[in-house]
């Protein structure tokens, strides 16, 4: 008898798999593409549907059919396995000890989480107002069905008590993100309560985590937010996850372009009206992962966002990323309604045009900056070579950089070599600042860190010394107001280890044991999860070595400091980044607050005021607090 992966390698071929995610062209009685695993202009990487393998004769990997899904999705043999079974028609034998991995443990919690929310929504008297309110946005019971959306029961421990009658534990539950650890209540308790049911899924089609909109007739009341989205796990990091991408990379390909959105019901509604191509990115900005992901099905990317000021925002950091992915990137300018799912819904014919005259990004600029403004004087001309140099110079392909300042020339009447000049000086900032490594051996990445970098280092720190503090850094810092790459990369991984920690029983990894929380232990984790040993790549052992020097910093700057004086500390130290993280977003509203005034847009202006003052209490409420802590 066949094992299930060579069953599954019998049945599927490697050539419509991996004609999936990259176009595949014939040769001869092989078939080749450019590398999806790094960067090349000659096709090098062949597969050949002979033998079902493949290899890459630039970069050198190769493989089969797992080694190639394991590649491209990062994930495990096991997951690999699991994915593809359904694909073969293959069962797998749910008690080989071989298949019950952590990861997927989480994920079977998760999709039960997700049948049983829809069957809520869908059967329960209590879920009637959820069930009016999605009728009137206009879905329809086939859409309903076909997202799975569902409804959590306004229960402390439904979920809880689901989960743990089919054998999971609590702490399973917690690592899945369907529970929270009490601080005022005991024990755990169910996360989503009383709230509308988005799943998310990875481009797998696995529900990893959930979005929760406050059932209607509750929204008066509610404290938590109108939206809350499920936590950072394990199987879930939404800077690596777009909204319907499981459904959409097909249509992608075959449309040859995306369209990405805000949010979720701006998805589904797309979808609902025939633009099965359409995407969102899970309650954060477009990062250089999901344009990866998007370009894996196509170059092409139509950016539709809000037409507030921060969709214009958004706009420009979705653009500024796939820019520099050397992507084709347009703007759907909505006709009317404030955002996609409210245009289709008042107007499909106005968003059917808007979507058929999308403006590549760079018109859309020049119209942004070039729209009633008097070229005839000399401070406008330098206004607007000030604000379009920026963008030309993050273009990735020279011979549109060529064209757009050619243009930008002809339009402030200045002599083309001294625009080349400025777009030279301003380039190699621009790749810094847009979240790229310094070249090799450059002082500012050797050296010259910020004050807000080196305090992150400090408080990573602060918390490999001190463990105790992983909880509180975890429950009041998120990652993105971690200052510097390694900072973010090392938090991330001990968000992960800490869950994991709270339940050593799941982890298959010798490294665990009970005392988990010590630096021993989560290095050796770290090395485990990076492959190991020799086989880890440069970026993986430096990493190992960043995690060296913090946990050296910790002994020379905190060796005086018990557990009461080092929590006061990190408290301190979350309260500078938070400001720091507040301080440049209201330097950014009140550029653009200066840039629609200039526009006369009152209407935007009076938003990003009123989100300026927000922001600006924010700060004071962290300000007082240091000053009781003083």
């Amino acid at each position: 008898m066949l094992q299930p992966s060579e069953e599954i390698k019998s049945k599927l071929d490697i050539v419509d798999f991996i004609r999936d995610y990259i176009p595949l062209r014939q040769a001869g009685v092989n078939f080749s593409a450019r590398c999806p695993f790094h960067q090349e202009k000659t096709p090098s990487f062949v597969v050949s549907p002979d033998k079902q393998i493949w290899h890459c004769f630039g970069c050198g990997k190769g493989g089969d059919i797992f080694s190639f899904l394991m590649e491209m999705e990062g994930v495990d043999f096991v997951e690999a396995l699991r994915i593809l079974a359904p694909k073969a028609g293959v069962t797998l034998r749910k008690q080989d000890p071989k298949l019950v991995s952590q990861r997927n443990r989480l994920l079977d919690i998760n999709e039960l989480a997700r049948k049983y929310y829809h069957k809520i929504l869908l059967e329960h008297e209590a879920a009637e107002a959820a069930r009016k309110y999605l009728k009137g946005r206009g879905l329809t019971g086939e859409t309903i069905e076909d997202w799975q959306l569902g409804y959590s029961p306004d229960s402390w421990e439904a979920m809880l008590k689901l989960l743990k009658s089919r054998g999971y534990t609590e702490n399973e539950i917690f690592l899945a993100g369907l529970a929270v650890k009490g601080t005022n209540r005991p024990g755990f308790y169910d996360r989503f309560r009383g709230r509308i049911m988005f799943p998310i899924n990875d481009v797998n089609g696995n529900t990893v985590a959930f979005t929760a909109r406050v059932s209607p007739e509750k929204e008066a009341e509610e404290k938590m937010g109108k939206y809350i989205n499920s936590p950072q796990t394990m199987i879930y990091d939404k800077s690596r996850i777009l909204f319907g991408l499981d459904k959409a990379r097909q249509e992608i390909k075959k449309r040859d372009g995306s369209i990405v959105v805000e949010g979720q019901m701006d998805v589904i509604t797309a979808h609902q009206h025939g633009y099965n191509n359409a995407v969102a990115a899970s309650s954060t900005a477009l990062t250089r992962e999901h344009i990866a992901l998007l370009k894996r099905y196509s170059l092409n990317v139509n950016l539709a966002f809000d037409m507030d000021a921060a969709g214009r925002t958004a706009v420009d950091r979705g653009a500024r990323e796939a820019m520099a992915a050397e992507m084709n990137v347009k703007v759907i300018i909505l006709p009317e309604g404030k955002d996609p799912d409210e245009c289709m819904r008042k107007n499909p014919e106005g968003w059917k045009e808007a979507v058929e005259t999308a403006k590549p990004v760079m018109q859309y600029y020049f119209d942004e900056v070039f729209g009633g403004l008097d070229t005839t004087k000399v401070d406008n001309r330098r206004l607007a070579a000030q604000k379009l140099l920026p963008s030309i110079a993050r273009l990735g392909n020279r011979i549109e950089q060529d064209y757009w300042l050619k243009k930008l020339c002809a339009k402030i009447d200045v002599e083309e070599r001294v625009l080349r000049e400025t777009l030279i000086s301003i380039a190699k900032p621009e790749k810094v600042a847009g979240g790229r490594q310094p070249e090799e051996g450059h002082e500012d990445g050797v050296n010259n860190i910020s004050r807000e970098e080196r305090l992150s280092e400090l408080l990573l720190s602060l918390a490999m010394k001190f463990s105790s503090l992983l909880e509180y850094l975890i429950n009041n810092i998120q990652i993105d107001l971690m200052v510097g790459q390694e900072s973010q990369f090392l938090y991330r991984n001990l968000i992960f280890y800490y869950n994991n920690a709270i339940n050593d029983n799941l982890t298959e990894s010798p490294a665990w044991g009970k005392n988990a929380l010590n630096y021993d232990n989560f290095k050796a984790w770290m090395s485990d999860r990076m492959g190991g040993g020799e086989e880890s790549g440069e970026e993986d052992r430096g990493q190992l070595k960043t995690l060296d020097k913090l946990v050296l910093l910790g002994d020379k700057e905190f060796s005086e400091l018990d557990n009461e004086s080092a929590k006061e500390e990190a408290i301190k130290m979350v309260a500078v980044l938070k400001r720091f993280y507040l301080a440049n977003r209201m330097k950014e509203i009140e550029k653009m607050i200066a840039e629609y005034e200039e526009k006369k847009d009152a209407r935007a202006v009076e938003d990003l005021i009123k989100e300026f003052k927000a922001l600006a209490d924010e700060i004071s409420e962290i300000n007082g607090f240091d000053a009781v802590l003083s």
